[in-house]
């Protein structure tokens, strides 16, 4: 309970950091605030021309899509605000020695590189992104129960820990391999497939995005919670992955420390 106290009081810092940095620029937070108002707008649009020329894609409605669309905008704040600023910094830390300092701290080492260098602005991909969720539940007209707000947050915590664990694994391979940046852009590419359900998707390539890099999991099963088309199997899928792939990371990063030998040696 202590420690947890304790990183909880260490985040909680290094989030007030973060908002004291991106202060001092305020022109520039606006403007990357209007750059997310226009990147929504954009997919929005992107979709209406979609819905144009059909009245359902995978069997599911326009303002359902539009849900699962703002839940993908929230997860794509989460990967500007934490993950690619922090997580993606591991190949330099490497590269430069600096992981050595970190290594040094009287912190955990995954927590410090996963949280460190924290953005404030891509707060607003977040709300946003919420806010379309509540946009698109509104428009649809369905009465949403306390047991589906519970399932929707408790896959939406899943879908975050799946992003993280599978960010995390692959930043890690930094630790063999020197370059792991074209990793980052085919993860950004098949992270782009969340944009739809993935019964968009068929046969193989269905399966690929529901187990081995786990759309689903990010963005359609959290807006089937809402939407009413969650079924059992799909939340126990969700959850499980979670699980496995946050397991999987911890026990990947400790192995790469395990064989790690420093800058300096």
């Amino acid at each position: 309970m202590k420690k947890a106290l304790r990183y909880s009081r260490l985040l909680f810092l290094m989030v007030k950091l973060a908002i004291s940095e991106e202060m001092e620029y305020r022109s520039n937070f606006f403007a990357n605030v209007l750059s997310t108002v226009s990147g929504l707008f954009v997919s929005l649009l992107t979709l209406q021309v979609f819905f144009n020329q059909t009245q359902a894609i995978g069997g599911w409605s326009f303002e359902q899509v539009l849900v699962l669309l703002g839940i993908f905008n929230a997860l794509d704040g989460v990967v500007k605000m934490v993950l690619r600023p922090n997580i993606g910094r591991i190949v330099q830390h490497i590269r430069k020695g600096t992981l050595d300092l970190i290594l040094t701290k009287p912190v955990d080492s995954q927590f410090y590189v996963s949280f460190r260098h924290i953005l404030f602005w891509p707060i607003t991909d977040v709300l946003m992104g919420l806010g379309l969720v509540v946009y698109g539940v509104l428009q649809m007209g369905i009465a949403i129960t306390v047991t589906n707000l519970l399932w929707f947050a408790l896959l939406f915590v899943a879908a975050l820990v799946t992003l993280y664990g599978i960010w995390m694994l692959l930043m890690t391979m930094s630790f063999w391999f020197v370059k792991v940046e074209n990793l980052t852009f085919l993860f950004t590419s098949l992270f782009e497939t969340a944009r739809f359900p993935v019964q968009v998707y068929r046969g193989i390539l269905r399966a690929l995005l529901t187990y081995v890099f786990p759309v689903a999991v990010l963005t359609t099963f959290p807006a089937a919670a809402l939407v009413g088309k969650l079924n059992g199997t799909d939340a126990l899928i969700s959850v499980s992955i979670a699980v496995l792939m946050v397991v999987v990371a911890r026990q990947f990063w400790k192995m790469a420390l395990r064989n790690y030998t420093s800058a300096s040696s």
